[in-house]
């Protein structure tokens, strides 16, 4: 059997606080065993995480737009199967980095550390696409947080995969109907 192993790595993206990971994964002839989460390989690379209070799986068909939803918790994403164009924006308004986009390109073994304040998003690019996300809080309704259109056009979003903003069934009316990320800093100015 030839094994070929895929070593921890991560790296810093473009918004502060935004880590792209690549866990440790070993594969033969039998298939592939990955790491999805080991604490002391996360804190050895200076990654710091919460316990997780919640894990939740989203299944979505190919060309399904889902977020850009920021609320006040830390998110550790990835995707079990298939894979997505996952989309980042700093939403916070005093960070350095506000509305700055990042995209990875989603598959199983990559995952993103998304900071409290920042939107994720993802477009599903195969069928099925099962979206995981892991939260340091529980998601109540209600609680803090804020959102963004993805589909605002200062933001330049180049999803893979053409959507009709009118179909339902690729983007929901909430998120459709999400402030654009001018709209939320006029919120917030003085």
């Amino acid at each position: 059997m030839n094994t070929q192993i895929v070593e921890f790595e991560s790296h810093r993206g473009a918004i502060e606080g935004l880590v792209i990971i690549t866990v440790k994964q070993v594969t033969d002839s039998r298939g592939t065993i990955r790491e999805a989460f080991r604490r002391s390989t996360y804190e050895a690379a200076g990654i710091a995480l919460a316990p997780f209070q919640q894990i939740n799986i989203t299944e979505s068909r190919r060309g399904v737009i889902r977020g850009m939803h920021a609320e006040a918790m830390t998110k550790l994403t990835t995707v079990a199967v298939g894979e997505a164009f996952g989309v980042y924006v700093d939403l916070r308004p005093d960070s350095v980095t506000f509305a700055t986009v990042a995209t990875v390109d989603l598959r199983p073994g990559v995952e993103v550390l998304v900071p409290p304040g920042v939107a994720n998003g993802f477009q599903a690019l195969t069928d099925p696409c099962q979206y995981l996300y892991c939260f340091d809080t529980e998601w109540e309704p209600g609680m803090e947080g804020i959102a963004c259109s993805p589909l605002d056009p200062d933001l330049a979003i180049s999803w893979p995969i053409a959507v009709d903003p009118d179909d339902t069934r690729a983007i929901s009316a909430k998120d459709r109907a999400a402030p654009t990320v001018a709209e939320l800093a006029r919120r917030n100015s003085p």
